[in-house]
């Protein structure tokens, strides 16, 4: 029977049905996403307009089948969709955890049933979700050292710091996974593994929705605010979007709602929060292109680097800022130089007889025109110094092989990661040129 809908008709379905463009290739008709839904549909939830899609510039996603107006609901995913603490507890788990001394925190509540319900396979009724997880992240808790070695310094120490936690969470937790044993007929050793917890800690960390719960007797002091929330983490992250997203207690679903327009057969996005790229890398494996909270984060060790060895007042400026919390979110930004970059600029510059002004200083007065030319001097200083760094930094990227794809597409992000300060920094640089040229 011929078709009543015309070329238009057939090209519009055509489009709802294998993606909006180019850019996107549908995923709905695939079998673990249709068993996902089909499993997500069992417990209530209800998917008018959302499917998923293969993005070519963010990976798999959701993109809308209609528009979307500000203030519509995005998506409502009952509360018999989420893992949640509440629903480890009443697995086979929440006997051994209600018993176990010291209580253990919600994280490794989450993780341990993260890890004992994949390995059930097809024995789990969280299968359909399980399935859909990614078997590795692109944290730095995945990275080779080599890799974290040309990060830049602060996020540098913290992806080493995030490595070291999880280890040491690992070692913390063994007596635990030990008592858990009665429960499987194999060594438990090696199911809750170092490489399994690292998968589940990383999917608790990139991956929850917050969502406050009552503390409990069972669990540490530490706080119980994750839920896993099933398609709803499909989402992707856009500096630029608002939504609003909380636990409905009428209707005991996890909503969120747009507070932006989307177009027909558009991605939906929804945003982590006001993070810059460095946090989103470290928390999350990515970069945002174009986002507007990045910046480039200057060090006391780098500051320390530019000024005059000579000036025997110079521990005593540190640690006057120190006392005062200044040495912290020192920045440049697309905008040039922070104002507590400046500042603190200026604090080091002090001559001997203008020592006694510091408090003058951090409260933003001027002290005198020499000052505010060697402080603006240092800081442009500090910027030619991180500028010949970071592009030294991608050189050495660029000559470094490997044959390990998990390791190209790690060492892609830190590219991506410097090649957005490198764009910062030169910006900064002209400014700071001609606020110099201007100062004259």
């Amino acid at each position: 029977m011929r078709s009543k809908c015309g070329r238009t008709g057939r090209r519009r379905k055509n489009k709802a049905e294998h993606g909006s463009n180019a850019s996107g290739e549908s995923r709905s008709h695939q079998y673990e996403y249709i068993q996902l839904c089909k499993w997500l549909k069992e417990r209530g939830f209800q998917n008018n307009y959302l499917r998923p899609v293969e993005f070519t510039d963010t990976g798999r996603g959701l993109a809308t089948t209609q528009s979307l107006q500000p203030g519509e609901l995005i998506i409502s995913l009952p509360e018999k969709c989420l893992i949640t603490t509440d629903t480890v507890l009443h697995s086979y788990l929440g006997k051994y955890i209600k018993r176990w001394s010291p209580p253990v925190s919600p994280l490794l509540a989450l993780c341990t049933f993260l890890v004992t319900e994949r390995h059930a396979g097809h024995k789990s009724c969280w299968k359909p979700y399980l399935t859909l997880l990614p078997n590795s992240y692109s944290c730095p808790a995945y990275w080779e050292d080599d890799i974290v070695s040309f990060l830049p310094q602060p996020v540098k120490q913290k992806a080493m710091e995030q490595k070291t936690e999880l280890h040491d969470f690992y070692m913390s937790s063994l007596p635990f996974f030990k008592s858990l044993q009665p429960l499987f007929g194999e060594n438990i050793d090696n199911i809750l593994t170092y490489e399994a917890l690292r998968w589940a800690w990383c999917t608790v960390n990139t991956r929850t929705v917050y969502m406050k719960h009552e503390q409990k007797d069972c669990f540490s002091s530490d706080k119980d605010i994750y839920a896993l929330a099933p398609y709803l983490d499909l989402l992707n992250h856009s500096p630029g979007v608002q939504v609003e997203a909380a636990f409905n207690l009428k209707n005991r679903s996890y909503e969120v709602r747009t507070n932006v327009s989307c177009r027909k057969y558009e991605q939906v996005f929804i945003c982590y929060g006001p993070h810059d790229n460095q946090r989103l890398l470290l928390e999350y494996g990515f970069v945002a292109l174009s986002n507007p909270h990045q910046s480039v984060y200057v060090t006391k060790e780098v500051l320390l680097r530019q000024v005059s060895c000579k000036d025997k007042q110079m521990v005593k400026k540190f640690s006057l800022l120190h006392e005062n919390s200044f040495l912290e979110n020192l920045t440049f930004g697309l905008d040039g130089p922070s104002w507590r970059l400046l500042t603190v600029a200026k604090l080091l510059c002090l001559g001997s007889e203008e020592f006694m002004c510091w408090k003058k200083v951090l409260l933003g007065n001027v002290i005198s025109v020499s000052n505010e030319h060697s402080g603006l001097e240092l800081v442009r200083k500090t910027c030619l110094h991180l500028l010949e760094e970071t592009s030294l930094i991608l050189k050495e990227i660029s000559s470094f092989t490997s044959k390990n794809i998990l390791v190209e597409k790690h060492l892609a992000l830190v590219e991506a990661l410097r090649l957005d300060e490198l764009k910062i920094l030169q910006t900064s640089a002209d400014i700071l040129e001609n606020m110099h040229r201007a100062s004259r």
